[in-house]
């Protein structure tokens, strides 16, 4: 009673004492609350205004300053703060000698980075939001974190934090919006974060989290958003996951997760974005998919299991982005697909369709990129799917016939047509491209002049190595679906692929100004040939045989610095050789030791028609935006092979037996000859001085000499056989 007394007094103090500016301390406006103090303001202000001490703009001037005077931040939550700026050095980012909650602080903006915003709307100030983005800020989330107890928004995304992503998050129960995507996060999931019912938004992609996804994420039900993708998480999806209902996006791609693409995925009516690729899930695809008639990206792949088919695709018409890559799919693409308005990318590649490319297709209006390779359709090309915005057209490896479109030649449009029996007469490559058909055919491809080696500089000029061996030119632009041959037919490469997110444009091709280390040829390593999906090379015209092939790589993209998030990508591929796979799940970085190091892979492969197929393809797995947008895919640096031998099947260590054997023949021969000769000169002074000694002997011949000089010499070579045959 007495605070209260003395709180009174000093109020009416200070508004009875005519000041122009009236600043109530913050003990009283906690004291009283906003009503209680407005109320005493207005009455003093009456009791000024009876006094004549203070006119009408003075007793405004007395409201703002009280109300102002509220905006501090609460106490606890200021300490938390400064240990948490402190804990992760950011003093030099956020000036917290004043209040973090101060208006027009520069650190509450939307655009902030690190950002503080607050809530003052009761008596006290809470932080709401935190954010600390791309700032490499590592080690364990701190316990201060949790103190922070009004917020609602955290994004600690691509920094470099590391430790399991502890349970108290259940106690920021105000909490709509977290992310903790792309750092270096260990551990299971907490199913602690089934407790933050008011999430909106989730995610914690591209960390190394491992076990199963807790089936308590099933009570968020509120939630629109969940980011899982590259997080390490694996086994069967929870059926309680069923219960979210209200997502809209769901990223789950590159995870190891087991089972049945889960049917409920089709009660989540309200998805706009969905994508799972590069998982061990299996088809089929639900039918309930044909649900999902809000879906403007859908993206699956990478599925094995049970044959799929396209009949869920019914009334999918608000489409943008339809991918199906690798999806066991079968039977023939719906006709109706084509009256898909919007759909500006179609992906169903790597599939067992089969039957006739739909005429519907061309009516799309909109379509940009179409691939349909690797599959098993039939027919002829409709004469009008080259329509006016399509840039890219990927048919290969179809037994498709007839002739190519009128329009095939329009700018800013590539065609891959390789492995087909499509006419390409009238095109600039088209001996290579018929060449290349029979890696389907089966027969043996004619070529005048057959050769025994290649070697390219892959995305690169001509280079010689330090052994003298020349890698030819390499750096000719791929598009979307490109097929290029070099100028003397020894070699061809093909791309299919486009990535689809990159804001700046693809890039096929990538290059570094860093040293390569492991090395003598430095600079073949500082260019390479990326795709988004399928790069294939092709050796053409070889004899036949046994060849050693040697792939060379060095990841210049992602780097290796650990102390950033920019370190923390992964690139992961397939490698293929004549249609047999040689590497699954290949990282370039982990079996090189590091970025910007070289890396030699050999392989021994059997060459019967003329032709090498070498295949590097991405099967969905690995990061996808480390460094930067639409980093991942096949990356190759340089290719060489070469037959094994002068004679087809004869391997490599046969060849130099039987050079050595030849060798140590001509070395034995040699010194047997000179043996020869320096003994027929011996016999001969042994004769002569043998006769001297005749002479004088009382016998007439020397004793040691019984044998004649041909029995000699027969002795020797027979004691030089045995020494040769050992």
């Amino acid at each position: 009673m007495g605070e209260n007394h003395r709180n009174n007094a000093l109020l009416l103090q200070i508004l009875a004492s005519g000041q122009r500016k009236v600043v109530v301390p913050v003990n009283v406006a906690e004291e009283y609350g906003q009503t209680d103090v407005l109320l005493l303001v207005v009455v003093g202000a009456a009791f000024c205004s009876v006094m004549g001490f203070l006119t009408l703009s003075v007793v405004v001037l007395c409201v703002i300053q009280v109300v102002s005077a509220q905006k501090a931040t609460n106490a606890s939550e200021v300490t938390a703060l400064k240990k948490i700026i402190e804990y992760w050095k950011l003093g030099s980012h956020l000036n917290l000698t004043v209040d973090p909650c101060a208006q027009n602080a520069s650190w509450a903006s939307e655009s902030a980075n690190p950002r503080v915003a607050c809530d003052c709307s009761s008596n006290v100030c809470h932080i709401t939001h935190l954010k600390i983005y791309a700032l490499d800020i590592s080690g364990p989330i701190p316990s201060e974190l949790f103190e922070l107890k009004r917020l609602m928004d955290l994004n600690l995304a691509q920094n470099v934090l590391s430790g399991p992503i502890p349970a108290q998050f259940e106690q920021l129960s105000n909490m709509q919006y977290l992310s903790l995507g792309i750092n270096n996060l260990t551990g299971q999931v907490p199913p602690e974060l089934g407790n933050m019912t008011k999430l909106l938004s989730l995610s914690f992609s591209s960390n190394n989290l491992h076990g199963s996804l807790p089936a308590e994420l099933g009570k968020l039900t509120a939630l629109g958003q969940l980011y899982i993708d590259s997080s390490g998480v694996s086994g069967p999806i929870p059926q309680d996951l069923a219960n979210l209902k209200s997502l809209k996006t769901l990223w789950a791609s590159d995870n190891l997760f087991t089972g049945k693409l889960p049917e409920f995925l089709g009660m989540f009516t309200e998805l706009v974005d969905l994508r799972f690729e590069g998982t061990s899930l299996e088809g089929p695809i639900p039918a309930s998919f044909g649900a999902l008639t809000n879906l403007q990206t859908l993206i699956l792949g990478d599925l094995g299991g049970e044959d799929s088919s396209l009949d869920f695709l019914r009334n999918q018409t608000s489409l943008s982005v339809l991918s199906l890559r690798s999806c066991q799919l079968s039977g023939q693409i719906p006709e109706i697909i084509g009256t898909f308005s919007k759909l500006r990318y179609l992906d169903l590649s790597f599939n067992k369709l089969e039957g006739q490319i739909p005429d519907s297709f061309q009516g799309f209006t909109v379509l940009q990129f179409l691939f349909l390779g690797n599959n098993n359709l039939t027919g002829v090309l409709p004469m009008n799917i080259i329509s006016q915005n399509l840039n890219a057209l990927d048919v290969s490896f179809n037994p498709l016939s007839g002739n190519l479109p009128g329009n095939v030649e329009k700018s800013d449009f590539s065609m891959n047509y390789v492995g087909t029996s499509i006419n390409a007469d009238n095109v600039e490559d088209g001996k290579a491209l018929e060449m290349l058909s029979c890696l389907e055919g089966g027969t043996e491809c004619a070529n005048k002049v057959k050769s025994t080696s290649f070697a390219i500089n892959c995305g690169g000029t001509e280079e010689t190595s330090a052994a003298g061996v020349k890698y030819d030119d390499d750096s000719e632009r791929l598009e979307a679906a490109s097929v290029y041959t070099s100028s003397d037919y020894q070699w061809g490469v093909s791309d299919s692929g486009y990535f689809i997110f990159t804001p700046n444009g693809p890039q096929y091709t990538v290059e570094t100004g860093s040293q390569i280390t492991g090395a003598l040829e430095s600079e073949l390593y500082k260019t390479a040939r990326v795709s988004p999906s399928s790069l294939r090379y092709y050796g053409l015209g070889l004899k036949s045989g046994q060849y050693s092939v040697e792939l060379h790589f060095a990841e210049i993209k992602m780097g290796d610095d650990l102390q950033s998030w920019k370190g923390l990508g992964r690139r992961v591929f397939d490698i293929y050789i004549q249609g047999e796979r040689v590497l699954q799940d290949f990282n370039i970085r982990q079996e090189a030791g590091g970025s910007n190091r070289a890396l030699v892979k050999t392989f021994d492969a059997n060459v019967t028609s003329t032709v090498l197929d070498i295949h590097f393809r991405w099967a969905g797995k690995g990061t996808c935006c480390i460094p930067s947008q639409s980093t991942y895919g096949p990356l190759v640096s340089a290719i060489r092979a070469s037959r094994v031998g002068g004679v087809a099947g004869t391997s490599s260590s046969d060849h130099d037996k039987k050079r050595t054997g030849k060798i140590v023949g001509i070395a034995f021969g040699c010194t047997a000859a000179l043996v020869i000769v320096s003994s027929a000169f011996y016999l001969w002074w042994a004769r002569v001085d043998a006769s001297a000694r005749a002479r004088a002997s009382p016998h007439g011949i020397a004793e040691e000499e019984q044998m004649t000089s041909g029995d000699f010499v027969l002795r020797f070579i027979a004691i030089e056989n045995e020494a040769f045959q050992v």
